[in-house]
């Protein structure tokens, strides 16, 4: 078998070679995959932490339902949703960007599995962290601001890393409503130039390095947040005497 890496170097038809088209679509891969955490963050945080309020039942039913709603379908059937049937019922979004319908059921779709990651890590802290912020005068919205939400997220770091990192990979589904990212390109790279072996070889490593610099940018943000001292292994002491 030949190898034929100068294939990224030859013109693909419009004035650009594969390489720069490879860049550009792993520049698209990026922007949803971005676009979509932000969403993902700040709908997960949110609906996980009102699903925590036993005390207004109707806040936890309509986070359940959220989470229930989108963590249950298909990710590429939320996409087709999004781009197929919700324009048909809500006519403005006709005139919508694909790129944006496809970070909206990308964020939704991830956000409900970051609630219940949000949700989990509230639950395990002990009891008594909430009762002692109450204690000394915090509201319980600063309770959770300022004592439960960051204690939690130091939990949840290790999913929330390897959430980050199937939400790049899940921006493959793009593909299906044309965006031109990395999936799309390969297929379309591989159809035109049939070297399939070589192309989606490159594009794999693309995929590679980026879930490896999310990676590394989560485990960073892991050891920033770290308490001085947590695991940190104890110093034996001596007992008795001479």
């Amino acid at each position: 078998m030949s190898w034929e890496w100068q294939v990224f170097l030859s013109d693909d038809g419009s004035g650009r070679t594969y390489l720069e088209w490879m860049i550009q679509a792993w520049g698209w891969t990026l922007s949803v995959a971005a676009c979509a955490w932000v969403i993902a963050i700040s709908f997960g945080f949110v609906i996980g932490t009102l699903r925590t309020f036993h005390k207004y039942p109707l806040l936890v039913s309509l986070g359940n339902t959220w989470v229930e709603v989108f963590r249950n379908v298909p990710i590429l059937v939320q996409v087709f949703l999004w781009y197929f049937v919700l324009p048909k019922i809500y006519t403005p979004m006709q005139h919508w960007p694909g790129f944006l319908l496809v970070v909206l059921a990308l964020g939704f779709f991830t956000s409900s599995r970051i609630a219940e990651q949000v949700k989990a890590g509230i639950n395990a802290l002990p009891k008594g962290q909430n009762m002692a912020a109450l204690a000394l005068g915090l509201s319980p919205l600063q309770s959770y601001r300022y004592v439960i939400l960051p204690m939690a997220l130091r939990i949840i770091l290790p999913p929330l890393t390897s959430e980050s990192m199937n939400l790049l990979k899940n921006s493959s589904v793009a593909f299906a409503v044309s965006i031109p990212e990395l999936t799309m390109f390969a297929m379309q790279a591989q159809e035109e130039t049939s070297r399939g072996i070589e192309i989606y070889l490159a594009v794999t490593a693309m995929y590679a390095i980026s879930a490896f610099a999310v990676n590394r940018m989560m485990a960073a943000l892991e050891s920033h947040m770290q308490i001085p001292g947590a695991g940190a292994p104890s110093v034996p002491t001596i007992s008795g005497g001479h």
